[in-house]
């Protein structure tokens, strides 16, 4: 899996070109806030000498609008690049710089490139006033339009404050800098004056409080350098707009030593924890994978991968971190990358250990039942190929939330010690048999024994295959097996 620093990552190029990148990439080192300026930033996003700007002229000033724009090549493909200039007014967006960064945008749309945002600024310029206004409101609305086109991404290397804030909650993807981006509505000053709230620029919009917390901004790096080379590994996972082909690289094998302990890496036992990274690691290609939202919400994985050298987006419950229970800030995250990847034509591939959705008075109060409902809408709408293994346990709405063939998924599978059902057995024959249990002389081990039955002629996955359901049960060492003919079936449909 790709952590953010590493120096290469996998691609079918040339090894004299891939050792350009390491160096490339091991130049880029931190030398403090701004380590670069903004017409840096773009060339050394791209491939070298490949970024060509626009209107370099263009300004009230002869340094320009305060933003830098252009196009370039990642990987030898296509991408637009807007880089703020805090040099000029500290970045802020005025009418000017607005122009534009809407007509790069209008650029990336009508060439079909994807975008990237390097931004630092301070918000809309005040002495533009309503020009200012106006021109923030252009550059959210062709947020809003590249959505169904062009995939966008957003890099905070600076502060990101108030109007200026809009724009990367309309991209798909964030990354921050930690201890240098900050991303909020109103700074230290303004929350000061209105509420009497002593408050850090790193407590109201730092990178740890938006990639933990708030969930605003999905990857946390240490430095410009980590920054750029984090879009670089997102773009190789993507597709250069709706529609388009996907990054095919050389197929690899499932690492070796994950793929061998498939077996047994699950406990039988339905309350034991393991981690799933070692599940997908043992299916997917041995070839680097990117997580996105690491940070937030634990109780899930979401992370780009390959699968016969296709890129593949997953899904997986974390039985490590609260037993891979869902809940809104999870169902979030879920609905959030499963809609990224049915709309630009990601394989989806979903592990499923779960034991529901969290109860209680704090995640009715957030709404678990609207964000939950997120999860349902974003599987039944993708539409890329969706496959879904059963690892262990699914249990109630959670199941078929998890990638279920009721939501459209074209196919699934459960691993043979798997169950499948309402609600877990013990939780079943509570409800079911309570009569019974409250007159038994020794109601535990009743429950264990109505339990045990339940398990056996409710539960298990069979009942699912017999009925169409699911395609099979499998036994674990076949997983990637079985996706792969899957995969290569419903890609090409």
């Amino acid at each position: 899996m790709y952590r953010i620093g590493q120096p290469s990552f996998a691609s079918s190029h040339t090894a004299t070109l891939t050792e350009r990148r390491k160096d490339r990439f091991t130049r880029i080192e931190p030398r403090g806030n701004r380590t670069h300026s903004a017409r840096e930033r773009a060339q050394l996003l791209c491939d070298p000498g490949t970024f060509v700007e626009s209107a370099p002229m263009r300004g009230h000033s002869a340094v320009g609008a305060g933003v830098v724009t252009g196009w370039g090549l990642i990987e030898e493909r296509k991408v637009a690049v807007v880089s703020h200039d805090a040099n000029v007014a500290s970045g802020a967006i005025g009418s000017v710089m607005a122009e534009a960064i809407v007509k790069t945008q209008r650029l990336a749309i009508d060439h079909r490139m994807p975008i990237v945002h390097l931004n630092d600024s301070g918000g809309a310029r005040v002495p533009d006033g309503i020009l200012a206004l106006h021109g923030c409101g252009q550059i959210f609305a062709h947020n809003v339009e590249s959505q169904d086109i062009i995939p966008q991404i957003s890099v905070i290397l600076g502060p990101c404050a108030g109007a200026a804030a809009y724009s990367p909650a309309l991209t798909d993807w964030t990354i921050m800098v930690k201890d240098q981006g900050h991303m909020f509505l109103t700074g230290p000053t303004v929350v000061k004056a209105a509420t009497g709230e002593d408050a850090t620029a790193e407590d109201i919009g730092g990178s740890g409080m938006h990639t933990a917390v708030s969930g605003v901004a999905h990857i946390e790096v240490d430095s410009e350098g980590e920054a750029l080379q984090a879009v670089r590994r997102m773009m190789s996972f993507l597709p250069t707009s709706v529609g388009a082909d996907h990054n095919v690289l050389v197929p690899k094998p499932a690492n070796a030593a994950a793929a061998n302990t498939l077996g047994s890496v699950v406990p039988e036992k339905p309350s034991e924890i393991f981690d799933v990274l070692d599940v997908i690691k043992g299916v997917l290609d041995d070839s680097p994978m990117l997580e996105v939202m690491a940070k937030h919400a634990g109780s899930a994985v979401t992370l780009f991968g390959r699968l016969d050298g296709a890129p593949v987006g997953v899904v997986a419950n974390q039985p490590a971190v609260r037993g891979g229970i869902l809940d809104s800030k999870t169902s979030g995250k879920i609905a959030r990358f499963v809609e990224f990847c049915g709309r630009f034509g990601i394989p989806i591939i979903t592990f499923v250990d779960v034991p529901g959705f969290l109860p209680g008075t704090v995640e009715e109060s957030r709404g678990v039942i609207t964000h939950g409902a997120k999860v349902l809408k974003a599987y039944s709408k993708a539409a890329s190929p969706r496959l879904t293994v059963i690892l262990r346990k699914a249990y109630g709405g959670a199941y078929i939330a998890m990638g279920s063939t009721s939501l459209g998924a074209n196919a699934a599978w459960a691993w043979s010690n798997a169950e499948i059902a309402v609600m877990g057995p013990r939780g079943a024959v509570g409800l079911l048999n309570r009569r019974e249990l409250a007159a038994s002389d020794d109601p535990e081990a009743l429950r264990e024994s109505l339990a045990a039955t339940y398990r056996e002629d409710v539960a298990r996955p069979y009942l699912a295959a017999e009925n169409g359901i699911i395609e099979s049960v499998i036994h674990p060492e076949e997983t990637r097996t079985m996706l792969l003919s899957a995969l290569r079936l419903w890609s090409a449909a």
